[in-house]
């Protein structure tokens, strides 16, 4: 039998080395935000004409309209970032570069506004704080009655503990995607966030549900030999519910277009993170905390 309890600190200090690079980076250059949250105009066009972003951003500035950036998407397409712009703007902008590069095709326009975008990334935040807040109570309520030498409340932070594990992996690869490769985030990343959290405490909870029954059972043991044990008895479940999750997931990004392909990356990410916080980082945390608590005691 797999002894993942055993080797806790080489799985702990795994998750160190994928979590470290993204906090580095969250610290020094954060997440690039989308203009669901700073506010602005987001254009998408086509060009016939081969054009570089450089030229692309010169000619829209040239208006007198401030451009934020410039990308080039997959599909050939360029998407423009901008202050809020009216009708009357977007207008000027597509018949200038009409005039400049021929056969300019305008694929979508979205604004909104700063005051909006502001509210919508303080509402985003509080949602997360709330989520794991009401996850920690749940989670010491529902094992509330678990045997010793075990405790509701252990059960309860463990799973945050894990929770937050995934949302670093997440926000820390998205802040270096949007460093490198100018990926913004917007409100589709935020409801993967969400996600994510709701699936890495369903796998935890798989787990701890397990682990609470062996106690009831009076497992013979010792309490990392239950808990391994535990483990070994559902890796199989979360493996086999994680995978056909993950398989859906690569067909929706090879299939479903730029639109949300970022959105689905983060689910990919998240997913799989979860699915390795919930068995090698949730479960021997608890076993962590016991030892630490037995040492204190003798």
């Amino acid at each position: 039998m797999l002894d993942i309890v055993g080797k806790k600190f080489w799985y702990f200090a795994f998750s160190a080395l994928i979590i470290l690079p993204g906090s580095v980076s969250l610290v020094l250059y954060g997440l690039k935000l989308g203009i669901d949250f700073t506010g602005g105009s987001l254009l998408e066009v086509r060009l016939e004409k081969q054009v570089t972003k450089e030229e692309l951003q010169k000619s829209v500035s040239d208006l007198d309209i401030e451009v934020a950036s410039v990308s080039e998407t997959a599909d050939k397409t360029f998407l423009l970032r901008t202050k809020p712009l009216d009708v009357t703007q977007d207008k000027k902008v597509i018949e200038t570069l009409n005039s400049k590069y021929e056969k300019v095709t305008q694929l979508r326009l979205e604004t909104v506004g700063p005051t909006i975008g502001a509210e919508l990334l303080r509402k985003a935040l509080l949602a997360v704080v709330v989520a794991s807040i009401g996850i920690v109570l749940y989670i010491a309520f529902a094992f509330r009655e678990v045997p010793k030498p075990a405790s509701s409340i252990r059960f309860g932070i463990c799973a945050v503990i894990a929770l937050l594990h995934d949302v670093l992996v997440v926000v820390g690869i998205f802040s270096i995607l949007g460093k490198f490769f100018s990926v913004e985030i917007d409100s589709l990343f935020v409801t993967a966030l969400l996600t994510v959290i709701g699936f890495s405490v369903h796998d935890t909870i798989v787990v701890f549900d397990r682990i609470r029954e062996n106690l009831k059972r009076r497992f013979e043991g010792s309490f990392p030999e239950l808990v391994n044990h535990s483990i070994m008895q559902t890796i199989a479940r979360s493996l086999n519910t994680s995978l056909t999750v993950v398989f859906v997931l690569l067909a929706l990004l090879l299939f479903g277009g730029t639109t949300i392909r970022w959105f689905i990356v983060a689910l990919l990410v998240g997913i799989i993170s979860g699915t390795y916080s919930s068995i090698f980082n949730a479960a021997p945390l608890l076993v962590l905390w016991h030892e630490i608590n037995e040492r204190r005691r003798k």
